[in-house]
């Protein structure tokens, strides 16, 4: 996942024709490799809608896929375009922040990011639609699409720059964390209860702490560009317990939930991973977001974290659908 030592290797270290050292300079500025927890996530919510009894639809699973990872790809492409100025003013970047680098190591022209962003923002509104006619779609089917594009093409496009109003963090755990899984669940079943709410609220306090965390190294440069991210607007002594407060909501939701019908074992499974969460606090509250050598590992445990939740809970609804058959 070291999106910025791949592509020096890459295109600085391999002799290549220059056109496959573009192509692959474009396809290493869209991350492809982040595409596996949406996939965890989005799976997490058909495997809900299996627990409640709906009956798998091959052509939601598969348009629903190809709605989320486009919005992801949109997200990702956009983001390194209109983070440009912030990007090239960041001289610490880690493996999970400050962009892909190519756009700010000059690897290909910026407007190479926006049309790539445009094309996939085609690509999820083309499958939006697809799911909207399809016979077994419910009528929150193009609302929720629709609103997960929006919110992602706002992170940081203009005119809303949401993660420069302080929104930025919100919004991520938002979509990841809830809308992801929600979006798998309602697709599948055509209507929507608690339990997406109730699955899909620690996971978004988890993805919410995450972004918060990766967000350090980026301080000085996001701070020359003008990106108001939490870390800037609270100072990173605050923001390293407003950290520690996300993982701390994300396990008390999951508690709370089995008061709601949210069913224990996927609260027992779920909070298997409560020591990942614990030590992520611990080296928070003692500094690691001051230590360079550490932002890696806070970057890579922070998003294992939320995939792995997920999986557990995946798992546990697996298991509950087994005793059921």
């Amino acid at each position: 996942m070291a999106a910025q030592t791949v592509s020096t290797m890459t295109a600085e270290n391999v002799p290549q024709s220059s056109f496959t050292r573009r192509l692959l300079a474009l396809i290493l500025l869209g991350r492809y490799y982040y595409l596996g927890g949406t996939l965890v996530l989005h799976m997490l919510g058909v495997v809900m809608a299996l627990y409640t009894g709906a009956t798998l639809s091959l052509f939601a699973l598969f348009w629903g896929q190809i709605a989320i990872g486009a919005m992801q790809l949109m997200t990702h492409y956009s983001n390194d375009y209109f983070d440009l100025e912030a990007d090239r003013a960041n001289q610490t970047p880690s493996t999970f922040s400050g962009g892909s680098r190519i756009l700010a190591a000059g690897e290909l022209p910026a407007w190479a990011g926006l049309a790539a962003a445009l094309f996939w923002g085609a690509v999820a509104l083309t499958a939006t639609f697809l799911l909207t006619f399809d016979g077994r779609s419910g009528p929150l089917t193009l609302p929720l699409l629709l609103l997960s594009l929006a919110l992602s093409w706002s992170y940081s496009a203009p005119p809303m720059r949401l993660h420069s109003r302080g929104l930025g963090e919100l919004t991520v755990a938002i979509v990841v964390g809830l809308l992801v899984p929600m979006v798998g669940f309602y697709l599948q079943t055509g209507r929507l209860t608690a339990l997406p709410f109730l699955v899909g609220l620690p996971l978004c306090a988890l993805q919410f702490a995450t972004i918060v965390g990766i967000n350090f190294p980026d301080a000085e440069g996001d701070r020359a560009a003008g990106k108001d991210t939490l870390v800037i607007r609270l100072g990173p002594e605050r923001a390293a317990w407003l950290f520690i407060a996300g993982l701390i909501v994300a396990y008390v939701l999951l508690l709370i939930g089995v008061l709601l019908g949210l069913p224990p074992l996927v609260v027992v499974i779920g909070a298997l991973t409560s020591p990942i969460a614990l030590w992520q606090g611990w080296r928070m509250a003692h500094g690691a977001w001051a230590q360079p050598e550490q932002w890696d590992s806070l970057g890579l445990w922070g998003f294992a974290l939320v995939v792995l939740m997920a999986l557990a809970q995946i798992i546990a609804f697996l298991a509950l659908i087994g005793r059921v058959l």
